[in-house]
């Protein structure tokens, strides 16, 4: 378990997919509201956007950087492991063609990845993160919820119950988790579940790049929401430029088309 220092700004990030335009507007905005002076990164870095190796370039260049593997990142590494859908799904023959679109951009990211040799880093994310603030809160960082980079997430529409499961072996007392692309903060028992949304793809009805900042020090620790706006008509022509083979699903995200059934309420944040 790592130790943070006081007092500490910390900015953390999830699910930029290959979105540098929404990434750096994220960095940016970072910097124009007072920096930071660490980085806390959940997961899906590369996939499914227009420029994998333009967001890892500029990962890189961040000081004091903690990165996590998602799902996303998982299924790169080992594009033998198809893109998980539902029966449903499957039973829809519009969807048959975009799930293949979806798993042949799994390939051609990890072909980009590959040949500008940063395979290696991916392969050697861990699932989660621990830390310990100044006050003496326990942190766990992880992609979708502990232990796992996959799997449902945690989301507004489930109950008690559902989010005690996922919540097991957390032990911890603030838990940062991406997968699910909603900004969400609810408390359960003794564990603060914070979701900071996605930075490439997130979900409507606010389709900035999002992110949360966490203040820290002897007393306690703050965490405050911050969007940042960007040009999607940027990403799109690079998509296109490209010859992505996932164009029709980034587009849908951009456009807030991508709704999972459980995003029928207001979200938590």
């Amino acid at each position: 378990m790592k130790q943070i220092a006081t007092p500490s700004r910390i900015a953390v990030i999830a699910d930029i997919h290959g979105n540098p335009f929404a990434l750096e507007a994220v960095l940016a905005d970072i910097q124009q509201t007072g920096g930071a002076d660490a980085y806390w990164l959940l997961g899906d870095y590369v996939a499914i956007g227009p420029d994998p190796l333009g967001s890892l370039r500029r990962l890189e260049k961040l000081n004091n950087a903690t990165f996590i593997r998602g799902n996303t990142d998982r299924l790169v590494v080992d594009i033998t492991e198809s893109w998980p859908v539902t029966a449903e799904e499957l039973a829809d023959p519009a969807f048959i063609d975009l799930y293949a679109r979806v798993n042949r951009s799994m390939a051609w990211t990890a072909g980009a990845v590959s040949c500008a040799g940063y395979l290696p880093w991916l392969v050697s994310l861990p699932v989660e993160q621990r830390f310990l603030l100044p006050d003496g809160s326990r942190v766990l960082i992880v992609h979708a919820s502990p232990g796992t980079d996959d799997g449902p997430g945690f989301h507004p529409n489930q109950n008690e119950e559902e989010r005690r499961q996922l919540l097991a072996g957390a032990e911890a007392d603030l838990l940062f988790v991406g997968h699910t692309h909603l900004p969400l903060d609810f408390t359960l028992e003794a564990s603060r579940v914070i979701n900071p949304g996605s930075v490439g793809n997130p979900l409507p009805p606010d389709l900035r790049a999002c992110y949360v900042r966490l203040d820290v020090d002897k007393s306690g620790y703050q965490v405050s929401f911050h969007e940042a706006d960007y040009d999607h008509d940027q990403v799109l022509e690079l998509t296109k430029s490209v010859n992505h083979p996932a164009y029709d699903y980034i587009r849908s995200f951009l456009a807030g088309e991508r709704r999972p059934a459980w995003l029928g309420v207001e979200s938590e944040k």
